[in-house]
């Protein structure tokens, strides 16, 4: 049976895959599960797909684009595909989900 259920803890024991700073941990059609941790600094470039970040763990401030924004655990942040983002200030214990989704380039309305 495929697991629907995924525990944060072991994701954050997941091993990265090899060139890449988050954990591969479910994937389905266009959709991927990933478990980012960065320490330090957050090496983010723009992403093909859209994408949903879960905060588990920590605190900082998120900037997309111009904006830059407070954000802690339980918020939920959304980045269109192609906008440069990145989590900056943020604390040790950074902990987030990552969903990808959709198309190559985005949904769009």
């Amino acid at each position: 049976m495929t697991p629907f259920i995924f525990a944060a803890a072991m994701a954050a024991t997941s091993p990265l895959e090899p060139g890449r700073a988050s954990a591969r941990i479910f994937s389905q059609g266009s959709m991927q599960l990933r478990w980012y941790a960065p320490r330090s600094t957050d090496g983010q470039e723009p992403h093909t797909q859209d994408e949903i970040y879960v905060v588990v763990s920590g605190q900082g401030q998120f900037r997309r684009g111009e904006d830059l924004l407070p954000f802690g655990a339980g918020d939920a942040i959304f980045v269109p595909a192609g906008i440069p983002h990145r989590f900056e200030a943020f604390s040790d214990d950074l902990g987030v989900w990552v969903v990808f989704y959709g198309p190559q380039g985005g949904e769009h309305d």
